[in-house]
């Protein structure tokens, strides 16, 4: 096959080590000699699989083309599309975008790497590049809403804040306390620098959604924490964001980045699912509800159409049975059109109104947010997924939710997001039988105008060595109430024997509270749990403490980058494949049979399969590390596309006998004392 039919095909090509011999462009040539240089001041040395990408990335970036770069475990990736990114903005006078999937990847390739690079890159250029990070808005300190500028619903948020702070007696008033204390010293205002962190409910107190911001207007502008965030980010040569606001910046009509000339995609496999999350909308009776009561509150305005659509609607959707709607039923559009026209006439008494400008810009903001649903509304029903969800509160059914995203997020990636500059979209687990076309046509690359192939550097590590894959059989398969009790004694006793040291994932969060709580009642270990602190300081917090145990969800399934014996243990409850009644998979599925695909192996299986690669290369970060990885889910090895999904993990020593497992796991904390 010709070399330009195999990247037409997305094969999956595989290289041995570089010819050094071989002529380099200068950006090549100066790309190289810039990794050598950062990789010896790290104390390390190259790697055949990252020589590759930085070749094969600069030689992408002169031709203009996209390059999809499989990099396992272990091959430095994130210095594989750095210097090639930062050496061409130098040399050219191009800015770069690099995209991550999580906040925490954002972070730690911000504090990894950068400034080395930069230093080395200085070195041989002489120019030194200025790097900024870029997050969404809601991640920043509001200083205005701190100190009591935004109103509540019945008076400002702190009202006798000096009582409650003072002398706080709540977990919450300890938190906005400490908060305070930090705000008066943080250079960022940036929430992942707040250690220890706080909840998410004391954080939404001091923070604000961009519609909620009074732009020019606010009387602390000059100090606003966001709005200098997105100033450095203007001027920047490379800017370090994630694929919610890569989202935001391709499907709306917001221009949140400058002229950006070069585009890094790091674990390009999630990029199209944040995308498509980050582009639902989604309402309910309770949502309108305080839509309405936020602008009679704060602008007193007349919302009684308003709220007989919120009726209207609440009334319709408890008709409705959970799940796909295929058919959208005239009442309902009914129902929003007349919605619409009751959003619309609040709005313009808010502009026509008096008030705090506070208060009318969060009555705006409720508003305008609605309009985002009216519009996702309006857009034809057969390119939208359009469903009812009855949330889980508390122990009870909630009320019923409208939710509405995009069905396919191709378009305005390939159009927007990628466009005609070149792109490089990498990640541990991009290809699936020895292919590429799976995850180039989710991420748009077989929409823009631009050429692209796939290649594949492999990994250093050697697995086999260094980790075992226990996949215990005597376990009953899961099932949709969470982990079983017999799969939390298996994760206890694995952990006892480990004396710490586990990553605990789970594919729900009804599973991390499980998980959680078998534990804390079992164990003496420190147990950090997903959602009680932000996801960089309970990364770090694992990392500082050799023994903790670490629990989460699909967030912490990648980008958790813990070298040494802090993770020895990955135990992973279920093979994450989409639930069987998950609208957004059954809408998926259904278009890819339209399309003369198996919808079980487009969807289902390619994300079960990525995400069981992601899961369990959280493992071995280094060629020292050693350990385990444990899956408590027999199907990996009883049912017939458990091959499938097992030849897309790490190649550990496997076995099936948990004696072995536990006395290996003693092992090997002995010999950690």
């Amino acid at each position: 096959m010709a070399e330009e039919d195999r990247s037409a095909a997305g094969v999956v090509e595989e290289r041995g080590e570089p010819d050094s011999s071989q002529s380099h462009s200068d950006l090549t040539r100066i790309a190289l000699a810039t990794l050598t240089r950062v990789v010896e001041s790290m104390g390390g040395s190259t790697r055949a699989g990252q020589i590759e990408m930085v070749t094969e990335s600069c030689s992408a970036i002169e031709k203009a083309e996209h390059l999809l770069v499989q990099a396992g475990t272990g091959t430095g990736k994130s210095l594989g599309y750095l210097v090639p990114a930062l050496t061409y903005s130098a040399l050219e006078h191009k800015r770069a975008l690099i995209s991550t999937a999580t906040l925490a990847l954002q972070r730690q390739i911000l504090v990894k790497a950068p400034p080395a690079v930069v230093e080395a890159i200085a070195q041989t250029t002489g120019r030194i590049m200025d790097v900024a990070l870029l997050k969404g808005w809601a991640n920043y300190l509001c200083l205005h809403k701190l100190t009591g500028g935004y109103p509540g619903e019945e008076g400002t948020l702190f009202d006798g804040a000096d009582a409650v702070f003072d002398q706080p007696s709540s977990p919450l008033g300890r938190e906005i306390m400490r908060i305070r204390q930090w705000a008066k010293t943080t250079d960022t205002g940036d929430r992942d620098d707040l250690v220890p962190g706080v909840s998410d409910r004391a954080w939404r107190q001091v923070s604000l959604q961009r519609r909620e911001c009074l732009g020019k207007s606010c009387p602390m502008l000059d100090e606003c924490f966001p709005q200098a965030a997105r100033d450095h980010a203007q001027e920047a040569d490379l800017i370090i964001t994630n694929h919610s606001l890569l989202g935001i910046h391709a499907t709306s009509e917001g221009d949140i980045f400058p002229e950006i000339d070069l585009l890094i995609v790091d674990e390009a496999h999630e990029l199209a699912e944040r995308v498509r999350d980050q582009a639902s909308q989604e309402i309910s009776l309770g949502s309108l509800m305080r839509v309405a009561r936020t602008a009679r509150t704060q602008v007193k305005a007349d919302v009684q159409a308003l709220e007989e659509a919120a009726t209207a609607i609440g009334a319709i959707l408890e008709t409705l049975d959970d799940g796909l709607i295929l058919s959208r039923p005239d009442n309902l559009d009914a129902a929003m059109h007349a919605l619409d026209g009751a959003v619309r006439d609040c709005l313009s008494q808010v502009s026509k109104g008096g008030g705090e400008a506070a208060a009318k810009q969060l009555a705006r903001a409720a508003l305008e947010e609605l309009l985002g649903v009216l519009d996702a509304w309006s857009r034809p029903a057969e390119h939208s997924i359009t469903w009812v969800n009855r949330p889980w509160r508390d122990g009870e059914i909630g009320a019923p939710q409208l939710i509405i995203a995009p069905l396919d997020v191709a378009f305005p990636l390939g159009t927007v997001a990628l466009g005609d500059r070149p792109a490089i979209l990498t990640s541990a687990t991009l290809s699936l039988g020895n292919s590429f076309e799976t995850i180039a046509y989710q991420t748009g690359l077989k929409v823009s105008s631009r050429p692209w192939r796939g290649i594949d550097v492999g990994t250093p590590f050697e697995p086999d060595k260094q980790g075992i894959m226990y996949l215990p059989t005597h376990l009953p398969e899961p099932g949709p109430q969470g982990p079983s009790e017999a799969a939390l004694r298996e994760l206890v006793d694995l952990a006892n024997a480990s004396g710490g040291g586990v990553l605990a994932l789970f594919s729900s969060w009804r599973g991390v509270e499980a998980g959680a709580a078998a534990l804390r009642e079992n164990t003496d270990f420190e147990i950090l749990v997903h959602g009680e602190e932000s996801v960089a300081a309970l990364v770090q917090r694992f990392r500082d403490n050799r023994d903790s145990c670490l629990v989460g969800t699909m967030t912490f399934w990648q980008g958790v980058d813990v070298v040494g014996p802090a993770c020895r243990l990955v135990v992973i409850d279920r093979i994450p494949f989409p639930r069987p009644d998950d609208p957004v998979a059954q809408a998926r599925s259904r278009d890819a049979e339209r399309r003369g695909q198996s919808g079980f192996y487009a969807v289902s299986l390619t994300h079960a399969a990525l995400m069981m690669a992601q899961a369990s290369g959280r493992l071995l970060r280094s060629h020292e590390d050693r350990g385990m990885v444990a899956v408590l889910d027999r199907r990996l090895t009883e049912k017939k596309y458990g091959g499938d999904i097992r030849a897309s993990m790490p190649p550990m020593w496997p076995t099936q006998n948990k004696d072995t497992a536990l006395g290996a796991l003693a092992r090997l904390r002995e010999g950690l004392d």
